[in-house]
C-alpha cells in the first residue's frame, strides 16, 4: 500500500469528471461495476472519497484568507487563486457566481454534493467486493461515513440547513424527486452526529492509527470522537441554537428551516450534550495515548528556558503526526506556502533569493495584540503594564534577549510577552530560530525597518503590516541565496488543546462552577509557560474576579482559544459560531508604518485597508442558478 497523501494526490488528479474514477475503468465498461470487482480498484474509489476533504490551510480554504488573521498584497489579491479570500474578506461574497462555492464546486472549492453522491455509491456497493474480509469492509464503510458526516459538516458552517444526501436518487427518478428541499439545522446536526457515532461503534475501525508509514491522514475512532466533539459544540453555539435572527425564514412548506424557536431549556440541552461529547472525546484521547505536546529533546545548543519554551510552542505545528494532532489534513502538505510566510531578506544573504519566499503572508497588528503578556493576562488589563504607551520604543534587556536581539530599540509592544506571541509571529529584531542554524547564540534576527534586510523592497515581498505568520513555517526549512528547501508538514485539524478548551467552553455554558472549568484552559496555559486563570487574573488583572462569573469566563475561554489556535484556520469559525464576527471583522486591518527606518517612526499603528461583514455573511449563499433549477429551495437571509 502506497501513502495515503500519494493515494489522495493521485485522487484528486483524476477527477476530471463525475464519470471518472480514478481512470480504472476501460472503455465502454460501466464505471460502478468496475469499481468494486475487487479490493485494489474499491481501494481506489476510497481515496477518491477522501480527496475531497478542503485543503484546510491553503488559499482554497475560505478561514485561511477570508478570515482577519492573514492578508495579502494587491500583487496576489489580484491574483485568480487568492480573489475568493480576498472577496470574502471585503464582504463582497455573491449570489450570482459565490466565492468558495463549495456547493456546486466553485471558485477554488471542491464539490461536496459531488462528494456525498460518491460516498453514498461506495457505502451501496463495498459489501459486493469478494475479495475483503468483513473486517476491512466494516473499517471503509467506517471512514466513508465519518467523510460523509464531515462532508455536511462543513456544508452546514457554510451555508446552514443544507439538503440532506442520506442515499442517492435511483436513476431512474424524475425531476419531481429531484427538488429537494434543505432539512432544518437541527435535522442537519442530527443527521452528522449519526454518523459518527455509526463511525465511532464499527468494530473495523481502529483506535487510533498505528501504521504510521501506510496510514496516517486516515480515520480513526480518535479522530471521529474528536470531530463529534466540536460538531456538538458548534450546534450549541448562538449562531445554530435558537438564533432569532432567522425567525421567519420559512421554505414554501412553511417550515422555519434554521430552527429559531427553542425554549432556553432546549438551548441547554445542547450545551449539556457538547459538554458530554468533549468528556468522552478526551477520555478516548487521553486512553490511546494523545496529549499535549511537550518535546523532550532538541538538537540546538546554548538554549535558555525562553528559546526552549519558543521551540516547543513552534513544533506543536509543524512537527509532523506528533502526539497531540488527532487528524491532519494529508490532502494539505504545507511546504512551498512556507516560502510566503518567511521574508524574503530573513538574513542578509536571502535578500535577492526569488525561488519561493516572498514573505507577503502579513498578520494584522490586533492579531498580534491579542496574546497576553508575560503575567498570562490581557496587554489592556495587565496592572504591570503600559497599556497606552505600547507603541512607545525602548531598548532590549537582557529579560527579553531569548525572543529579540539584545540592546537593538524595539516597541515596548514587543516586551514582555508571553511565549505563545514569540513563537507565533516574526517582526522586527524579533529572533526567528531555525534556517539550518543549531546554535540559538547565532539565531537569525529580522531588520525589517525601511531599507534593512527584511524590509519591504518590491512586489510580490511586500508585507502589508510588519508582522509575518513564524508558526506556520517549520524550524527545519532552510532559504538560501539562491534556493529554499522546505521541511514540509500536513496541516493540523483537531488537535488536544482544542478539544480541553472546547470542553471547558461547555462547561461554562451549563454555568458548571468555574472551579471546574479552570484545570482545562489551565492545561493549555501551563504547556504554553504560563500560570493558570486564576492566579493570573487575581494577581496581575484590573478585573480580578472576572473568571468567577460565566460572562467574563466565557471571555476568558474565547480569548484563549484565539491565541492557542491563530494562525490554525479556526477563528474564522470560532468567531462566526460565537455570532463576534459582525464586531471583529468590520474593524479595519493596521500594523505599522513601514516606511520608516526610525524605531519612533516605525512603530506607529498605520491603516491598511478595510474589512466588511453584514449579517449575511454568517450563511453564504446558494447560486442563483441553484435557486433557478430547485423551486424548492430557499435562499439565506440577505441573499
Amino acid at each position: 500500500m502506497k501513502k495515503i497523501h500519494i493515494l489522495l494526490l493521485a485522487a484528486s488528479l483524476s477527477l476530471g469528471s463525475c464519470n471518472n474514477y480514478l481512470d480504472i475503468i476501460p472503455d465502454n465498461i460501466a464505471t460502478i461495476d468496475n469499481a468494486f470487482t475487487m479490493r485494489t480498484e474499491a481501494e481506489k474509489f476510497l481515496f477518491t472519497c477522501y480527496s475531497y476533504r478542503p485543503a484546510i490551510g491553503t488559499k482554497e480554504d475560505p478561514a485561511m484568507f477570508g478570515g482577519d488573521e492573514v492578508v495579502v498584497t494587491n500583487y496576489f489579491r489580484e491574483s485568480a487563486s487568492y480573489q475568493s479570500g480576498w472577496y470574502v474578506s471585503r464582504g463582497m461574497q455573491r449570489s450570482s457566481d459565490p466565492y468558495f462555492n463549495y456547493w456546486n464546486g466553485q471558485q477554488q472549492a471542491k464539490d461536496m454534493y459531488q462528494a456525498l453522491r460518491d460516498c453514498n455509491i461506495f457505502l451501496e456497493n463495498i459489501q459486493k467486493v469478494p475479495d475483503m474480509t468483513h473486517v476491512e469492509k466494516d473499517r471503509w464503510t467506517a471512514e466513508v461515513k465519518f467523510l460523509k458526516a464531515y462532508y455536511h459538516y462543513w456544508l452546514v458552517r457554510l451555508y446552514g440547513p443544507i439538503p440532506l444526501i442520506k442515499e442517492n436518487l435511483p436513476i431512474e427518478s424524475g425531476s419531481a424527486e429531484a427538488r429537494v428541499y434543505r432539512n432544518t439545522l437541527d435535522e442537519c446536526f442530527d443527521y452528522i452526529v449519526e454518523l459518527l457515532d455509526e463511525a465511532i461503534t464499527s468494530e473495523g475501525l481502529p483506535d487510533r492509527i498505528e501504521n504510521e508509514t501506510e496510514e496516517l491522514g486516515r480515520v480513526s475512532k480518535a479522530v471521529a470522537y474528536a470531530l463529534k466533539a466540536e460538531v456538538m459544540v458548534t450546534a450549541a453555539s448562538p449562531l445554530f441554537n435558537g438564533n432569532m435572527d432567522y425567525a421567519g425564514l420559512t421554505d414554501n412548506r412553511g417550515i422555519e428551516i434554521f430552527n429559531p424557536q427553542k425554549s432556553e431549556t432546549e438551548k441547554l440541552k445542547r450545551w449539556e450534550d457538547a459538554a458530554e461529547a468533549c468528556r468522552l472525546a478526551i477520555e478516548f484521547c487521553v486512553g490511546v495515548h494523545y496529549d499535549l505536546y511537550k518535546p523532550e529533546y532538541f538538537d540546538y545548543t546554548n538554549m535558555t528556558d525562553g528559546s526552549k519554551q519558543v521551540m516547543a510552542l513552534r513544533k506543536i505545528m509543524a512537527e509532523r503526526w506528533n502526539n497531540e494532532i488527532i487528524w491532519a489534513n494529508s490532502n494539505a502538505w504545507f511546504a512551498n506556502y512556507q516560502g510566503h510566510c518567511i521574508p524574503r531578506g530573513w538574513t542578509s544573504e536571502t535578500v535577492n533569493n526569488t525561488s519561493g519566499t516572498s514573505g507577503n503572508y502579513a498578520v494584522p497588528l490586533r492579531i498580534a495584540e491579542l496574546f497576553y503578556t508575560k503575567n498570562g493576562v490581557p496587554m489592556e488589563e495587565d496592572k504591570e503594564w503600559k497599556y497606552e504607551e505600547r507603541y512607545g520604543a525602548a531598548k532590549v534587556g537582557a529579560d527579553n534577549a531569548a525572543f529579540m536581539a539584545k540592546d537593538q530599540w524595539t516597541a515596548k509592544f514587543n516586551l514582555n510577552r508571553e511565549a505563545r506571541y514569540y513563537a507565533s509571529l516574526g517582526f522586527d529584531r524579533g529572533i526567528w530560530m531555525g534556517q539550518g542554524t543549531k546554535d540559538v547564540s547565532k539565531s537569525n534576527y529580522l531588520k525589517a525597518r525601511a531599507g534593512e534586510s527584511a524590509a519591504n523592497s518590491f512586489e510580490p515581498s511586500w508585507n502589508l503590516t510588519g508582522f509575518w505568520p513564524k508558526k506556520l513555517t517549520h524550524d527545519g526549512t532552510v532559504v538560501t541565496k539562491n534556493s529554499v528547501t522546505y521541511e514540509k508538514y500536513p496541516f493540523p485539524v483537531i488537535r488536544m488543546a482544542s478539544l480541553y478548551l472546547l470542553y471547558a467552553e461547555a462547561l461554562n455554558e451549563i454555568n458548571t462552577s468555574y472551579e471546574n472549568v479552570l484545570p482545562w484552559i489551565d492545561k493549555v496555559r501551563n504547556r504554553a509557560g504560563l500560570k493558570g486563570v486564576e492566579e493570573s487574573w487575581t494577581n496581575y488583572s484590573s478585573d480580578p474576579m472576572k473568571f468567577k462569573d460565566q460572562k467574563g469566563l466565557r471571555e476568558i475561554i474565547h480569548n484563549e482559544r484565539l491565541i492557542e489556535l491563530t494562525l490554525e484556520s479556526q477563528r474564522f469559525w470560532d468567531l462566526r459560531r460565537w455570532k463576534e464576527a459582525l464586531r471583529v471583522f468590520n474593524q479595519p486591518i493596521t500594523g505599522w508604518n513601514l516606511l520608516y527606518n526610525s524605531a519612533d517612526d516605525y512603530y506607529k499603528e498605520t491603516f491598511v485597508f478595510s474589512r466588511a461583514f453584514n449579517v449575511r455573511d454568517y450563511f453564504w449563499p446558494i447560486q442563483d442558478a441553484e435557486l433557478w433549477r430547485n423551486k424548492n429551495l430557499k435562499q439565506n437571509y440577505g441573499w
